[in-house]
């Protein structure tokens, strides 16, 4: 039997070469496709389950009330985790790190000199107890204890010092947060971590030089995280009830605790007024869909090309009815026929993914790659099997149901069912396929309005470092000095990142008319002169700091968002209580965006502090950015001996906040295209077909003298209007799914009637192109040819 089908499979592809070969590509371009995203999604969703303890790891995280709503965070006060061990019976283990990117600007170097960048962690003495990164040498319960002692990974112990074998040795490491450099010993080394680990560090220290700052032995701190790991039977709802208010029994009733999985931190990372409302999971379900809308277009194909050419078999199935064949085995037949004809296809996908992969890695920023283990190659067969079974589900029903005796005669049952029910198919191929369309459209349009909206500064050629070596106590003279440099416009400094690092604080504020019952969030920064100026933003009152005006030390600028949220009128001269200190508002700036567009701008104030900057920003005149930075080099060479001008334009940081948008937007693109490609692909080959079925009813019209352009629009018409139909059904489909995504971003384009017009247009010029081609070729047949007996 097995032998008998490929055989048939065969005859049919030497005889309907065309059918076969769009059936095939389609088919095969579908699978490649839904492989590739399988190996992205998979990737995605074992993203941090590989810890040991990963059932009992938790995060802790802090849902706070204040003015504006509920904020979520996962900084934590630093002493929760060792309180948690003490005093909670359900811990087995509890654990206080950093987050990564407190340390993530780091150097690290050895005695000669040779300084590499390296990203940190502080971390408490039970790190590797919590979670499973392994250690290649090193006391796993000494080597996080003491002040003195690094754990570096396996990759950083061979840059350093060409070997792992370095448990005992010195180096140092120093970061622009930190005082001074930190001579410190080899405790350790660890595995490198594996590539389905959301964390990215080089190295850890140990917490004990974070709790040297009295700041975090407070509880009223939140900055830390905390991560527990629950004993056996613990059940975590439970727990997570009972520390539900433990802030409050340490005088803080805004804060409220929560526990997340662990694993759950990079899949479920969005919150809005303290609800989970998604993250990156929604695009995992977002190509998930992508991949069943494609697969479903090219079993589309399968099912109207195999329905359409039904006529040419219809002897076969008579006489295999008449000799006693049952419904039951022709369904069984043509099945294996399309489930045979998608192993095939899925043969070429693979070749495809193995093609492909290189680029569609460097797309999502992934080392994906076929490893045909057990659970893969069967995954495969079973989205091959799925895929075959689906596609020839109808064509066998459909096949298998005709009357043998008119079979024989040559003469279709229900030929306007067959016809509602391909058209139907066009249809809901076509309505996937303009949803698409209109997808790329939106997606576009927001990126393109991401990437040119104005934040509220001119972040276009402004370059930022950070400070170290003798330039690290000598900000200002360096400031004064720079400005001389040809092409450098201004200078100035902060103390920390300008997007996405302003760190936060609630504490202490008054100004005249506070209510005492609402909590208020501040994010705060620190400032010298120029820093306003060298950034281009705007004060809509007042005026910016300025060393003119004597010490500004006890002044404040406040944006527009801090404003709106105290309800002072005319601000400016107006006194800001801060930590028991007076303050002076002196000027109010217009609102910028110092986080992504997905939020919006919260309340902000900076503090003019000239001696606490330890990041340098520097405007370049346009035009000249080359030959200024290899000068700045030169004049940091000599202002800073032994070490080298490391920087970052500040645009490209704000093109990194939309690294996950901008891979939609190119993935979008080339999965809306293949799945218009293979769409037009069966209608290239329905439309064949009705042609060699209407080839004597074109030979007659032409005989009575039917111009061919009357002709191409009769072949036309029957196709017009299913895709007709299709676009009107994707268009307000497409309106709320792209509602949806908008939704995502605090600042957002408005939709466009012209988006959904635009797409639908294209989809129906994209169709009649493929119609034409064929209907212009049968119109042009030569009329005598047409008539010809069979």
């Amino acid at each position: 039997m097995f032998q008998h089908h490929l055989l048939l499979i065969y005859r049919n592809f030497k005889r309907y070469k065309s059918s076969f070969l769009i059936n095939l590509f389609g088919l095969s371009a579908g699978l490649c496709c839904a492989l590739m995203i399988y190996l992205w999604v998979a990737d995605e969703l074992k993203m941090d389950k590989f810890h040991t303890n990963n059932s009992r790891l938790f995060q802790v995280m802090e849902n706070e009330k204040t003015s504006i709503g509920i904020s979520t965070g996962d900084g934590t006060a630093g002493l929760l985790a060792e309180s948690f061990a003490k005093e909670m019976p359900e811990v087995a283990l509890a654990v206080t790190t950093s987050p990564t990117y407190w340390l993530e600007e780091s150097k690290v170097y050895t005695g000669n000199g040779r300084a590499i960048k390296a990203a940190g962690k502080f971390a408490g003495k039970d790190f590797f107890k919590v979670f499973s990164y392994p250690l290649i040498s090193g006391n796993i319960d000494q080597i996080l204890t003491g002040v003195n002692n690094i754990v570096i990974s396996e990759e950083l112990a061979k840059k350093l010092f060409h070997t792992t074998d370095v448990v005992g040795r010195e180096m140092a490491w120093i970061n622009s947060e930190l005082k001074g450099e930190n001579q410190v010993l080899i405790s350790g080394v660890f595995k490198n971590l594996p590539g389905n680990s959301s964390e990215h560090f080089d190295f850890l220290v140990t917490t004990e030089i974070l709790f040297k700052a009295s700041y975090y032995l407070k509880w009223g701190n939140r900055g830390p995280n905390t991560f527990v790991v629950l004993k056996d039977g613990a059940d975590p709802d439970q727990f997570a009830k009972k520390i539900k208010g433990y802030m409050g029994g340490k005088g803080h009733p805004y804060r409220e605790l929560f526990i997340r999985p662990y694993a759950d931190g990079y899949l479920y990372g969005k919150y809005e007024n303290g609800i989970m409302t998604g993250g990156r999971i929604d695009y995992v379900r977002l190509f998930s869909l992508i991949a069943v809308f494609i697969l479903v277009i090219a079993c589309i194909n399968f099912m109207n090309l195999s329905t359409a050419k039904a006529s040419r078999r219809m002897k076969e199935v008579g006489i295999k009815k008449v000799m006693g064949a049952s419904r039951k085995s022709l369904i069984m037949q043509y099945l294996s026929e399309s489930v045979m004809l998608t192993f095939l296809a899925l043969f070429l996908a693979l070749l495809g993914v193995e093609l492909f992969l290189p680029q569609f890695n460097s797309i999502t920023d992934k080392h994906l790659s076929l490893n045909f283990n057990l659970s893969m190659v069967l995954t495969f067969l079973g989205i091959a099997l799925f895929t075959g079974l689906l596609s020839g589900s109808y064509p066998a029903l459909y096949l298998s149901g005709f009357n043998p005796a008119a079979a024989l005669k040559g003469k279709l049952g229900s030929t306007l069912s067959e016809l509602w029910t391909r058209r139907g198919l066009v249809v809901f191929q076509f309505t996937l396929s303009v949803i698409l369309i209109v997808s790329v459209f939106v997606i576009y349009k927001q990126i393109e309005f991401v990437q040119t909206k104005s934040p509220g500064f001119k972040k276009d050629n402004v370059l930022y470092f950070e400070t170290e070596g003798r330039l690290k106590g000598n900000v200002n003279a360096f400031l004064s000095e720079v400005k001389k440099v040809p092409g450098v416009l201004n200078a100035a400094g902060m103390d920390r990142n300008l997007l996405g690092d302003l760190s936060s604080t609630t504490g202490d504020f008054n100004w005249e008319g506070r209510n005492p019952k609402e909590l208020v969030k501040f994010q705060k920064g620190s400032i010298g002169t120029g820093l306003i100026e060298t950034l281009g933003m705007t004060m809509v009152a007042g005026r910016s700091f300025s060393d003119q005006y004597g010490s500004d030390s006890t002044k404040i600028l406040i944006n527009e968002a801090g404003i709106k949220v105290t309800g002072m009128k005319d601000p400016v001269g107006k006194i800001f209580g801060l930590w028991g200190k007076d303050y002076q508002i002196v000027g109010v700036l217009k609102d910028f965006n110092f986080e992504s567009l997905h939020t919006e701008v919260k309340p902000m104030f900076f503090r003019f502090e000239p001696n606490n900057l330890t990041r340098v920003m520097i405007k370049i005149k346009a035009g000249m950015e080359k030959q200024t930075v290899a000068d700045l080099q030169k004049f940091y060479k000599s202002f800073n001996p032994g070490f080298v001008l490391d920087y970052k334009f500040l645009d490209q940081d704000f093109q990194a906040q939309y690294v996950s948008e901008n891979r939609v937007a190119i993935l979008s693109r080339y999965f809306s295209a293949l799945a218009v490609i293979i769409s037009c692909l069966g209608l290239f080959g329905l439309a064949t077909f009705t042609a060699e079925r209407r080839l004597k009813e074109i030979g007659i019209r032409k005989v009575l003298g039917a111009s061919e352009l009357s002709l191409v629009v009769i072949l036309s018409k029957d196709f017009t209007k299913p895709v007709v139909g299709a676009i009107l059904i994707a268009l307000p489909l497409s309106y709320i799914m792209t509602k949806y995504w908008l939704n995502t971003f605090a600042y957002r384009i408005e939709l466009q009637v012209w988006y959904f017009v635009a797409a639908g247009l294209l989809a129906l010029l994209i169709s009649w192109l493929t119609v034409a081609i064929q209907s212009i070729k049968a119109a042009a047949a030569d009329p005598i040819k047409c008539l010809k007996a069979e």
